[in-house]
């Protein structure tokens, strides 16, 4: 491990990079009146007012020397097996591990791991129904302005990749920095196991995130995943995959497909 930080953000330092966007989609605004938007948005302006002298929202990362071995990310302190695409067309079936320089190469690449959380309180802070669900979905929009607020300290202070950035929050939003940051449950990264693994290498539970059975992690609204710097890097869904991927992919895990199967049930071809 080169390193491991942990940052703490005062609401109104994320309030200038919540997603506005995102927020309105979890209400499904799409297409409504422009007048219920607005009285949407001053009340939850309104509810960020009242958190900024409550709460924070919190980060952990750590920056590891890296590099893949096939479908594996291998740091210092151990593996990160992961899945590859199986789409079976004119494209290239991607991986992840495909934006990491190879062992074989002799020199070592870098990854980041990552995870950010909110202060619980925040998601239970609606007196009724309504401001429940204004505090539930505000709480997720700044445990993600906090991944974003993190991943920019990163790339130009901490890793340092890219230390002339300067890009607008719209920028931001629309992802035009160098390298990606494929979370845990999103397309690329679907198996919500994997945060297992993640855990151990940079301990959520230093920044209050406990994990389900599941892997699921509690509070809600927290993020976690990689940092990855490849100029040529990009999201993309792993969509369905085969037995033989995840019989080999349990093997990688040193476990059983039967206990990876419930993960990525919605990913198994039905062949």
């Amino acid at each position: 491990m080169k390193m491991r930080h942990t940052l703490h953000y005062k609401v109104a330092v994320l309030r200038p990079l919540v997603n506005w966007a995102y927020f309105f989609h979890a209400w499904g605004m799409n297409g409504k009146p422009e007048q219920q938007r607005l009285q949407l948005r001053r009340d939850a302006e309104a509810m960020l007012s009242q958190w900024e002298a409550r709460y924070e929202a919190r980060a952990v990362f750590a920056l590891f020397d890296a590099g893949s071995d096939g479908d594996d990310i291998v740091t210092d302190e151990g593996r990160i097996p992961l899945l590859r695409q199986q789409h079976g067309g004119n494209e290239p079936d991607l991986c992840l591990a495909d934006f990491v320089r190879p062992l074989s190469s002799g020199v070592a690449d870098t990854i980041g791991v990552f995870a950010t959380t909110t202060d619980p309180a925040m998601a239970q802070a609606g007196a009724d129904p309504y401001a429940s669900l204004l505090a539930q979905t505000l709480a997720d929009r700044l445990a993600e302005a906090a991944t974003e607020m993190m991943h920019l300290e990163v790339r130009r202070h901490y890793w340092g990749y890219a230390p002339n950035e300067s890009l607008t929050t719209e920028e931001l939003h629309a992802e035009r920095f160098q390298g990606i940051r494929p979370a845990v449950g999103y397309p690329s990264m679907p198996d919500t196991s994997v945060n297992f693994i993640l855990d151990k290498l940079i301990d959520f539970g230093s920044i209050g995130i406990r994990l389900t059975e599941s892997g699921m992690m509690m509070p809600h609204a927290s993020v976690s995943g990689l940092m990855l710097a490849h100029p040529q890097a990009r999201y993309f869904a792993l969509g369905p995959i085969g037995e033989d991927q995840l019989n080999d992919y349990a093997r990688r895990r040193g476990t059983t497909a039967s206990r990876l199967r419930p993960f990525l049930q919605a990913n198994l071809r039905n062949d």
